[in-house]
C-alpha cells in the first residue's frame, strides 16, 4: 500500500521523546534473490519500539525505523522463493516494520494461518519466541510448577499457554485487576507486593521449580531466588543488572543464541496458534497515521493487550 504512489514509514528523527517519530516516504528495493517484498496489512507493536525511540542514544542511526513483526500479503519474490504473490504472511525479525510495505529475506517469512486475524498474526511471534526461550532456558517440564512475575502482560500471557501446552502449572503475579487475563488462560494468580513470597508458598507446598521474570523488578528476582533452588532456572528478560552476581539467567533478542533459538521456533508457535492453542490478546488497534498515538499507549505499559497498526 501507498500513498499518491509512494511507500510510507514511521521512523525516529531524533530520541527521547515521541515527537521525534515521523512518516516519511520510504524507497523498497525490489526482492533479490531469496528476497521477499510484503504490502503491509497489521503491524505489530511491542515495548521495545518505544525504548529504541525513548533511549536511544547513538545520532548516527537515525533516522532509525522501528519495528519488528508484520502480517501482509506477498508482493513480489525473488528467486528460490517458495511463495507467490498474493500469499498471506507474517514476517518477523525484520527491521523497520512500521511500514506500508518492506522487502526481507524469505527465511522470515511465514504462511499465515487462515484462522488467525490480521492483529493477532502481527503481534504473536516477538512475545511468542521470548516466552517459548524462557520456558527452554529454564527447562520447564510437564508436571512442573512454575512462578510467572508478570503474567497479565503479552509475555507472561503466552508464558501460560506454552507452559500448560507442556502440561506444567502456573502461578502468575498481577495486579487485582488482571486476575481475570492470568486465571482466563489457566494460571494462579497471586498479587505482587509486600508478602508475595509467602502468598505463592501458600499456593504451591511442594514448592516452585522454575521462575520466569518479564518485569524485572528487585521483588520479583527476590521472591525468585528466595523459592527456587536452582538458580540456573530463574530467567529474567528484564533484570539484567544483578544476573551476573545472583547467579540466574537473563536472555534477549540481541543475544546471539536467544536469537537463534527464537528464529527456530517462529514456524511452530505459527502452528499453534493456527490450531487455536495459542491466543494473542489484542486489546485495541491504530490506524498506521496514529502510529504515535499507538506507540504511546504500547510505551505506558497499559494497554491491556497487544496493540497493532492496521494499514
Amino acid at each position: 500500500m501507498t500513498e499518491n504512489g509512494v511507500t510510507q514509514h514511521w521512523v525516529a528523527t531524533s530520541y527521547g521523546s515521541l515527537d521525534g517519530l515521523e512518516k516519511q516516504g520510504a524507497d523498497v528495493p525490489p526482492p533479490g534473490p531469496g528476497e521477499v517484498t510484503v504490502d503491509v496489512v497489521a503491524v505489530g507493536m511491542n515495548p521495545a519500539d518505544a525504548k529504541a525511540v525513548l533511549l536511544g542514544s547513538d545520532a548516527s542511526k537515525l533516522p532509525l525505523a522501528i519495528g519488528y513483526e508484520v502480517a501482509g500479503r506477498v508482493a513480489a519474490v525473488g528467486d528460490d522463493v517458495g511463495l507467490a504473490p498474493g500469499d498471506e504472511v507474517v514476517a518477523f525479525r525484520v527491521s523497520g516494520g512500521y511500514t506500508t510495505s518492506i522487502t526481507v529475506p524469505s527465511t522470515d517469512v511465514f504462511p499465515k494461518p487462515p484462522a488467525l486475524g490480521w492483529p493477532e498474526a502481527a503481534n504473536l511471534l516477538l512475545a511468542g519466541t521470548t516466552a517459548a526461550e524462557m520456558l527452554h532456558v529454564a527447562g520447564v517440564e510437564s508436571g512442573q510448577t512454575i512462578l510467572v512475575h508478570g503474567a497479565s502482560g503479552a509475555v507472561g500471557v503466552s508464558v501460560i499457554q506454552q507452559a500448560r501446552l507442556l502440561g506444567a502449572t502456573v502461578i502468575g503475579t498481577a495486579s487485582e485487576r488482571t486476575f481475570g487475563v492470568v486465571e482466563g488462560f489457566g494460571a494462579t494468580g497471586v498479587v505482587y507486593g509486600d508478602g508475595l513470597e509467602e502468598r505463592v508458598r501458600s499456593l504451591t507446598p511442594h514448592g516452585i521449580d522454575a521462575a520466569l521474570d518479564c518485569v524485572g523488578t528487585d521483588e520479583a528476582v527476590d521472591v525468585s531466588l528466595a523459592l527456587v533452588a536452582d538458580r540456573g532456572r530463574i530467567v529474567s528478560i528484564a533484570a539484567f543488572g544483578r544476573a551476573e552476581r545472583d547467579g540466574y539467567r537473563v536472555v534477549g533478542g540481541a543475544m546471539p543464541e536467544s536469537a537463534a533459538f527464537r528464529d527456530s521456533v517462529r514456524a511452530h508457535l505459527l502452528e499453534l496458534a493456527g490450531a487455536g492453542q495459542l491466543v494473542v490478546p489484542i486489546a485495541t488497534t491504530f490506524a498506521f497515521d496514529d502510529a504515535k498515538a499507538a506507540l504511546e499507549l504500547v510505551g505506558s505499559g497499559h494497554a491491556g493487550g497487544k496493540v497493532a497498526l492496521l494499514v
